[in-house]
Order: structure tokens, then sequence, then C-alpha cells
């Protein structure tokens, strides 16, 4: 870490007012940013994607529960895989505490894997989520938006993500899509997010941001290489509750 000029009072404010003009034409800018989002033409959905979850299957207008607007984030978790993704949890754990809110905006929030339900729910048990987490096992939905890549897509070179070719073969992505459901029961996709485009839901890289050190993830292998699973900063090993016993 860089050592920081030390300077009286004075000059300290001189200089943080000159941020903060910054920081203003950077908070108009978003808000900006966010009314052309919200203006962003719809397609409907006409495939019959159908989900495996707690409540059994459901379909995509089932999922919205209620509210008018669905956001669900694609939590890599392969089939293949033990257990999630823990960049995503990363992500997860700051969701539980946004949902009552964001009931009250008729929205509904949640996640979806590819991996079968049977491998997310005692995952998402030992977690401890409230979130709801659903399972597009089988179906071609992780395909349509960009959160899972075939064998055969990423050893041909054209793995498509983030709106153009991956640059790295990856056999699950992250992200978040949105979706609106009208009086007549019909659903549509109004945006999609990818990438670092996801990171505004990550609320600890905000606090990190105004830290003295920032990120400090310059001396990883790459951004987020210091994350765990919540439960597994000390090393501690963490056993999965058997599903006829949880």
């Amino acid at each position: 870490m860089k050592n920081n000029p030390i300077v009286s009072r004075e000059e300290w404010l001189e200089s943080r007012k000159r941020l903060l003009k910054k920081e203003k034409e950077l908070t108009r800018l978003r808000d900006e940013l966010s009314a052309e989002r919200r203006k962003l033409p719809w397609v409907r959905i006409e495939k019959p994607y159908v989900f495996e979850g707690p409540q059994g299957r459901r379909t995509l207008a089932d999922l919205f529960d209620g509210s008018s607007q669905l956001m669900m984030y694609h939590f890599m978790f392969s089939p293949s895989w033990p257990q999630g993704c823990p960049s995503c949890s990363f992500l997860s754990d700051h969701i539980d505490g946004a949902l009552v809110h964001l009931k009250q905006r008729d929205v509904k929030v949640m996640a979806v894997s590819r991996a079968p339900y049977s491998l997310i729910a005692p995952f998402k048990r030992r977690m401890g989520w409230q979130f709801d987490w659903v399972s597009s096992y089988g179906t071609e939905f992780n395909y349509d938006f960009q959160a899972s890549q075939t064998p055969q897509d990423i050893s041909n070179n054209t793995a498509y993500y983030n709106y153009d070719l991956l640059e790295y073969p990856a056999e699950e992505t992250h992200g978040i899509s949105v979706f609106y459901k009208d009086t007549a029961g019909d659903v549509f996709h109004t945006y999609s997010s990818y990438a670092r485009g996801v990171e505004m839901l990550a609320n600890t890289y905000n606090f990190l941001d105004i830290a003295p050190k920032g990120r400090d993830e310059a001396r990883f292998e790459f951004p987020m290489a210091w994350v765990r699973h919540h439960d597994r900063y000390e090393g501690d090993a963490v056993e999965l509750p058997d599903e006829e016993t949880a």
C-alpha cells in the first residue's frame, strides 16, 4: 500500500470537494444509464421452460409468485460439481437482506442453476440462504441465456457470453436476467447482464471501494481469488447434510 500525503484538514477538504464533484457526475450518469436501461425493448418468452424446486416443477410464469418483475441470478453450479461456485456464493450472500424490501417494490429475486435440485437443496441449506433457487437441469434455459456453454461451443471457440464470443472456456458462467409478466400472464425478457455487469449486486465491493486499501486484489492471480464460501474462510471442513435427515 502506498503512503498517501499527510496534509492539513483544510488541504484535505479541498481535495475531498474536488473528488465529490466527480462522484456527483458519476451519480447523475448512473441515473441516466438506469433510465436508458428501462427503455430497452422487450422479447416475449415463447419457450415453455420448466424448472425444478422445493415446490416441484414450475414454469417461468409460476416463479413470479405474485410479482410482475422477476430477477434470476445465474448461479454457476454444474451437474458435475459437488458444490456451488464460491464467487457466486459471495454475491448470493447479499441477496437475503434485500428480499423483504424488493417485495414491496413488486420484485422477486431468486437463483437458477443447471445442477439438479437434489444438489442445490443441500448446498443451499449449508449456506443458510432463504431466497428461492431452482434447477433448469434438462432444459435449454441456461444455454439460451448465456449462463452455460456446451462442450462443442467451448472446443470450437463459439461459446457466446456477455454478447460476444467467450474469451475463456468455461462450462458455467454467471449473470442476471430480468423478466416481466403482464396481466395476461405473458412473460417478457427485459434485461440481462454478465461478468462485471453483475458486480453492483455484491455490496461488499462497494464497502471495499471506499476503504483505504480498496479491493487490494492486485497481488492475486485473478480478482476474487481470495473469496471463499462464507463457512470456509477458516479452512474448516463442512459435512453436507444428508438429503433424508436434513
